[in-house]
């Protein structure tokens, strides 16, 4: 036995270990109860399993959707990590900050498609951001600190990051929206450092475009690689969470990429997902037991 298979809800509280016995079984993996962790009562437990071939983990998570339950398989060393990087919007917090700003503004039916469209993939990023943003000329720059204040962090966000900067991790908040949003929410939660794009403002008024380059995915990617060369590690002790196809290639390259409440492209793609576990999920899936929680 050389996996181990994590079992989580946040959208229940009396999840049981003979649930995730019960759907290993069906699914002809064999595992033993008796050395079973629980690692959060009635959310969260793992426990070590025969090797699971790919078809087998997609059986497994056909099997527990039905019963609002996350299941992932996960190497079972080395599954602590020293580089945590996020997703913000809809992944550190609960919303797309861009649509907030335009359903303040009145923008809400122009904008609200084009980004769920880029979200899904369908859209060039660089491109549909630039096509939103134009719609915000003249708008005044307050407007971002009106999104900001409506702002509600996703459940778990800040346990994650406290929990693995407590641990030694370094922790960063990558995100395609913006440096005046990222910098409060990155900080509020204990980030590391933020990094994100940068709106042009003059005389107290959006200009309707960002700064060039726009931190797309290929940047995001980027940032990963340029941590893991500062802190000296590989790509496989990293940890990235995010939940559009912005993220892809940075979850792709991490050696843990978590789809969280991830678009059809990611759940396509990434095999390790969230989809009824909250952030805390993330230290789950790394082995961290809830006594060992910080809050913020």
């Amino acid at each position: 036995m050389h996996q181990i298979a994590v079992f989580s809800s946040s959208t229940r509280d009396d999840l049981s270990i003979g649930d995730g016995i019960a759907l290993l079984a069906d699914a002809g993996v064999r595992a033993d109860a008796t050395v079973a962790a629980t690692l959060a009562k009635g959310a969260a437990f793992e426990v070590a399993v025969d090797q699971v071939t790919p078809q087998i983990a997609t059986t497994l998570r056909a099997s527990a959707e039905a019963e609002q339950i996350d299941v992932n398989v996960v190497p079972r060393d080395a599954r602590r990590k020293s580089l945590l990087i996020a997703d913000m919007d809809s992944t550190i917090v609960t919303s797309e900050t861009l649509d907030d700003m335009a359903t303040i503004a009145g923008l809400s039916d122009a904008i609200l498609p084009i980004t769920a469209r880029a979200m899904r993939g369908e859209l060039d990023f660089e491109a549909a951001l630039d096509e939103r943003l134009a719609l915000f000329a003249g708008q005044p720059a307050s407007l971002v600190d009106d999104a900001l204040a409506a702002v509600t962090l996703s459940a778990g966000a800040e346990v994650l990051v406290r929990t693995m900067r407590k641990s030694g991790a370094s922790c960063y908040l990558i995100s395609g929206g913006f440096t005046a949003i990222t910098g409060p929410i990155a900080a509020r939660c204990g980030f590391n450092g933020d990094h994100a794009n940068i709106l042009d403002i003059k005389d107290g008024r959006l200009l309707g475009s960002v700064t060039k380059p726009v931190l797309d995915a290929n940047a995001k990617a980027r940032f990963l690689a340029h941590y893991c060369a500062e802190l000296g590690i590989s790509a496989a002790e990293a940890a990235c969470i995010g939940d559009g196809a912005n993220d892809l290639p940075m979850l792709q390259t991490a050696g843990f990429g978590v789809a969280y409440q991830g678009k059809p492209l990611l759940r396509q793609h990434i095999a390790l997902q969230l989809n009824h576990t909250d952030l805390r999920g993330l230290l789950f899936l790394q082995g961290y037991h809830e006594e060992a929680f910080v809050s913020g």
